[in-house]
């Protein structure tokens, strides 16, 4: 059920007030709106609030180590009908000296009003920050739930994906932001590989000098693993736009999450002349498993997310993370490392159950990557957009 407060429709001749998060009402505020805003809408997926609560707090959230954010409450009268954050990345600053913050988590009812207030907020706050330039939706960062849905409604979110309304662009684009970078999802099936994409990675893997395994998940391996899974994907994207490094405290919070959700199968590593050069990860889909949960854990929820994750297993996955070291990226023998192991994780879940996955988000502009995924039978189907404005 959506809670009472969040059924009642706001009448419109209240007045508009905006006002910072502070209060333990104001919080809850916050994490409900959605549940109002997409109440009527098929395809979204309520997030588990009590997760939502934690992502928040920074003694939860290692980018609060690097980072530093307001949130911001629209009102009409007593009524919530929208929310923003605006932060600002040290690490994004130090790499780029750009004076860039972002917006995020921009939920709002149709009103242009409420959006121009909202963005306002969002743009003051960055201001008196010294930033001379907004980029977003980017919540909190881009390794999290960057880019507005701009195409693709009518399917669920994957896991860490976001869902919007489409009227939300327009008010955006009203308020003087302009496209940035566009996000590309790929839907990623089961159908066979092609004739020619077994042809070049046979070639490839007939020297030996491409070997295929999967991650060491036992008490001695799995921290130096993951340590390595951190230094290809900070090697392989540092060249991406908008890049910043994960951290070694978000990699180790990622980390809890692999070792509870994944097996050594979801994860394939490729070693070229015997050093780790490349892999793939894939996670099973949450919001599959907690649709219908209204967000809740508690009572019994919980027992049934635990089944649904680990007995019944959800029947589709999510590959956010695919990395190949950037010495190799231009060359046949990446273009290989790729495939082979983004072929690993796919073979291993969809000979398990799983009945189709998706592969985000990929930059519009990397042709490279998308090639590879389109190689093996990747089919663009969502588009996510960052925008940007001058402060």
């Amino acid at each position: 059920m959506v809670p009472r407060l969040l059924q009642r429709k706001p009448a419109l001749s209240a007045s508009l007030n905006i006002v910072p998060v502070q209060t333990d009402q104001q919080w809850h505020d916050f994490h409900h709106l959605p549940f109002k805003i997409y109440q009527d809408d098929p395809n979204w997926v309520a997030p588990l609030l009590l997760e939502r609560k934690f992502h928040f707090q920074a003694k939860h959230n290692p980018y609060f180590q690097h980072g530093r954010a307001a949130f911001f409450l629209a009102y009409r009268g007593k009524e919530p009908v929208g929310r923003i954050s605006a932060q600002v990345d040290q690490l994004h600053l130090d790499r780029y000296g750009d004076a860039t913050g972002h917006f995020g988590f921009i939920e709002a009812i149709d009103d242009a009003a409420v959006f121009e207030a909202l963005l306002k907020a969002a743009q003051d706050w960055l201001r008196a920050q010294g930033m001379k330039r907004v980029i977003g939706p980017v919540s909190f960062s881009l390794w999290d739930q960057p880019g507005l849905l701009v195409d693709g409604f009518n399917t669920p979110p994957y896991v860490m994906m976001n869902h919007h309304r489409p009227y939300y662009e327009g008010h955006i684009l009203a308020n003087g932001y302009r496209k940035a970078e566009d996000l590309i999802a790929y839907r990623y099936g089961p159908e066979a590989p092609t004739a020619a994409l077994e042809k070049l990675l046979a070639r490839a893997l007939r020297g030996g000098e491409v070997t295929l395994r999967n991650i060491r998940m036992d008490k001695q391996h799995f921290q130096s693993e993951v340590a390595m899974l951190l230094d290809i994907i900070n090697d392989a994207w540092s060249d991406n736009w908008g890049y910043v490094p994960m951290t070694k405290a978000e990699i180790d919070d990622l980390a809890g999450i692999l070792k509870l959700l994944l097996r050594p199968g979801d994860v394939a590593i490729a070693e070229y002349k015997g050093q780790p050069a490349a892999f793939a990860a894939i996670f099973p889909n949450l919001n599959e498993a907690i649709r219908g949960m209204n967000g809740r854990l508690f009572p019994f929820n919980w027992i049934k997310l635990l089944w649904r994750m680990k007995v019944s297993r959800p029947k589709t996955a999510r590959m956010p993370m695919m990395g190949v070291r950037k010495a190799l990226q231009s060359s046949p023998v990446g273009a290989a490392l790729a495939l082979s192991v983004i072929r690993s994780v796919r073979d291993f879940n969809f000979s398990r159950g799983v009945k189709d996955s998706e592969l985000s988000w990929i930059l519009e502009r990397n042709a490279k990557v998308r090639h590879v995924i389109e190689m093996v039978g990747g089919v663009p189907y969502k588009k996510y957009r960052v925008y940007e404005k001058p402060l």
